[in-house]
């Protein structure tokens, strides 16, 4: 019985190996005939109070060959649009905000988060891999990926090796991924804690600017029964060049009141009407991930389980816990419930608000993507093979997250306003795959 374990083993490895490179993990198996196996897919997200919704398309193409080879092609376009949070604080006057670009302002309603309604961008991304094995007991895969953005382009290579122990219940794997990415924002990236500054003010803005990244991974997956298989993965990655995010600003307040400072108008020019500064992150980000993984079949049901633990120099620790529970319904059938929580703390330069007349900090950001909070996505898939062999699912998921900004930084007016933009959203994935 034990002879047909390899080839899980190898699929776990597959999906091991992927979570580093970005590809998606593909069946091990011998073809007699060369043969494609198609999966697309359609993804709707939507948050509430009308912020991001993006619909993606996602075509992956296998080509299966025989002795376990297989090329991989994928291509997938995201349409972005909707409002997003600019990291400026709520104020109970209008305020008026140069937008990214430089080339226009917005007013923000009183009492109201601060959203650029002007968020709009189309994603193409391309990858390709080729996996197969190395002898008898190691295999390998290389690949690419590109993607391209309005003001950001992105390309990359990723390889990766394993090596098969213990009658091949064992597996050790290797992978690593380098990346290159371009930042090109319309008007150029600002300088770090500069003004915002008027309407065709670009005299605080650089050219475009770059950003590398290299992941490594290693980890090992083991058959411990019949009926269970275990990963554990950690993963290194560093990240330097330009790491800001060039749409985020943080408002300059009143030490005693904590509001928002007004700011004197150039006569004649549209500007903002408040103070407000660039954002500015270090130039590194090295994170170390620790993951695990188990799955386990119990009367024709499937239990999978993983944690993750993130840390990095940035001070932000996280703490990830996923669980799916797959039911046969029949014999062509399945329902799948999910749940996945999520937990962060704060980067060490997180800031909600910047006081006036104090020292101007090495770093600070506003971005709640780098603040304190949780995270709870919950929902269920349902899906059945055809009566051709085709699969189809369909997922539906909500997904909730709410955070704080740390007491020590609220000021004045601040404590009774809600300076964390907590958000809701619906998620809709539907898939169909085929082979030819």
């Amino acid at each position: 019985m034990i002879k047909k374990k390899p080839k899980s083993v190898s699929k776990a490895l597959a999906t091991a190996t992927c979570a580093l490179l970005g590809t998606t993990a593909m069946p091990v198996q011998a073809q007699e005939e060369p043969a494609w196996e198609f999966d697309t897919s359609l993804l709707y997200y939507s948050e509430d109070d009308g912020r991001v919704q993006d619909v993606s398309i996602a075509l992956l193409a296998r080509r299966l060959f025989a002795d376990d080879k297989i090329l991989t092609l994928g291509l997938t376009v995201d349409s972005l649009t909707g409002a997003t949070p600019v990291g400026a604080a709520p104020l109970d006057v209008v305020q008026t905000i140069t937008r990214p670009s430089g080339n226009s302002t917005f007013d923000v309603a009183p009492n109201t988060l601060p959203l650029d309604d002007t968020f709009l961008d189309t994603r193409y991304a391309f990858n390709a891999s080729w996996q197969q094995p190395l002898g008898r007991l190691y295999n390998g895969n290389v690949g690419i990926s590109f993607s391209k953005e309005y003001d950001y382009v992105h390309s990359g290579v990723n390889a990766g090796i394993s090596r098969d122990f213990n009658k091949k219940n064992t597996t050790v794997s290797l992978g690593f991924a380098l990346s290159k990415d371009d930042i090109e924002p319309i008007g150029g990236t600002p300088m770090a804690l500069t003004p915002m500054l008027d309407v065709g003010d670009l005299s605080n803005r650089l050219g475009n600017e770059t950003k590398d990244v290299v992941d490594l991974l290693f980890g090992v997956t083991q058959v411990i029964s019949r009926n269970l298989l275990v990963q554990v993965n950690y993963s290194y990655s560093d990240s330097s060049g330009y790491l800001s995010d060039p749409f985020k600003i943080l408002s300059v307040v009143d030490p005693i009141t904590g509001d928002t400072l007004p700011r004197v108008p150039t006569p004649g020019v549209d500007g903002p009407s408040h103070q407000f500064l660039f954002e500015g992150r270090p130039d590194e980000r090295v994170k170390h991930s620790l993951y695990t993984q188990a799955k386990y079949y119990m009367s024709g049901k499937v239990l999978d389980i993983s944690y993750r633990y993130m840390t990095d120099d940035w001070d932000i620790d996280s703490h990830t816990v996923d669980a799916r529970l797959k039911f046969p319904i029949g014999n062509a059938s399945y329902i799948e419930p999910h749940v996945r929580f999520y937990t962060q703390t704060e980067a060490n330069f997180y800031r909600a608000t910047l006081s006036a007349g104090e020292p101007l900090p090495l770093f600070a950001s506003a971005d709640y993507r780098l603040g304190n909070f949780d995270a709870l996505t919950a929902g269920a898939k349902y899906g059945w093979k055809t009566g051709s062999g085709h699969d189809i699912s369909f997922r539906l998921e909500y997904y909730m997250q709410d955070g704080d900004v740390p007491s020590g930084q609220l000021i004045g007016n601040q404590l009774q306003r809600d300076m964390y933009p907590g958000l809701n959203a619906i998620i809709f994935n539907f898939s169909y795959g085929f082979g030819l």
